[in-house]
């Protein structure tokens, strides 16, 4: 990590970005990734993989990508933290006490040159402690990528509320800065599907919590994945997460959810760049 932290520094103001990419033996999907990052108009930002039990193939790959690219490192995954957010876990403890995290799959990319230099243009004196963008599903279609659902946080007034109403803020497109890790630094055990949605749950106990949402598609993401279609315990979860944050309240949030989530996929798709 020594490495990754030194190429970090030393380039004025603007966010420290830490994005965290767990991955599996999945090093063909990563050249996407990769060049979306190495695009970047801003250069405060580096990338730690956390690499489970992946085969010779992907490690070498991860090797000879970390050697060639200062920003870039690997380590591989704790078998005590399982999953991909044990994985995640080792990310939150791998950030430094002023970095900005980002939880990034394989398959996902920046959407644009210069996504991660507006992020960082919310800084401020008062800075917030999440940030919060827009992401974009693709997929294709007849060979050519088209734009999906986006995922987006309704902001309702509070940040309280817009959780309670059913909005809930996309991961991959969520920026958790310092102040947001002094409350909650790890993700709940037990969660192996929607840790993500009990965090920010979890993050609303804090009513000093500063939450700035931008209009702002900082992420695409391809369709699929293995989390996608593991329906039934994606919806026990939900509802667990929504039970610890809202007690009996949960299946108002829980149907609000779906319902928006479900409006979100009536959008008309769009060709990728058109």
């Amino acid at each position: 990590m020594t490495g990754i932290r030194a190429a970090c520094g030393g380039e004025g103001d603007g966010i420290r970005l830490l994005l965290i990419v767990p991955t599996l033996d999945s090093f063909q999907q990563l050249p996407r990734l990769v060049e979306s990052l190495r695009r970047q108009t801003t250069a405060g930002w580096r990338v730690l993989f956390i690499d489970g039990p992946s085969g010779a193939a992907h490690r070498a790959w991860l090797e000879w990508l970390c050697a060639t690219y200062p920003r870039f490192a690997w380590i591989p995954q704790d078998p005590a933290e399982p999953g991909i957010f044990g994985a995640m876990n080792q990310g939150f403890a791998a950030a430094g006490p002023t970095d900005w995290l980002l939880f990034w799959g394989s398959d996902d990319w920046a959407s644009a040159p210069d996504v991660f230099e507006r992020a960082g243009q919310a800084l401020g004196p008062d800075q917030p402690d999440l940030i919060v963008c827009r992401g974009r599903y693709v997929s294709s279609h007849a060979g050519d990528p088209f734009l999906g659902r986006s995922t987006a946080f309704r902001w309702s007034g509070t940040y309280l509320r817009s959780l309670f109403l059913g909005s809930t803020p996309p991961h991959q497109a969520t920026l958790i800065g310092p102040g947001a890790r002094a409350h909650l630094a790890r993700y709940t055990p037990g969660f192996r599907l929607s840790a993500d949605l009990d965090y920010f749950l979890q993050l609303s106990r804090w009513p000093d919590l500063r939450v700035r949402v931008l209009e702002l598609e900082l992420v695409h993401m391809a369709m699929g994945g293995a989390s996608g279609v593991q329906h039934r315990r994606r919806l026990c979860e939900v509802r667990r997460a929504y039970r610890r944050a809202f007690g009996w309240r949960w299946p108002l949030p829980f149907l609000l959810r779906y319902l928006q989530r479900g409006w979100s996929l009536l959008e008309t798709r769009s060709p990728v760049g058109g």
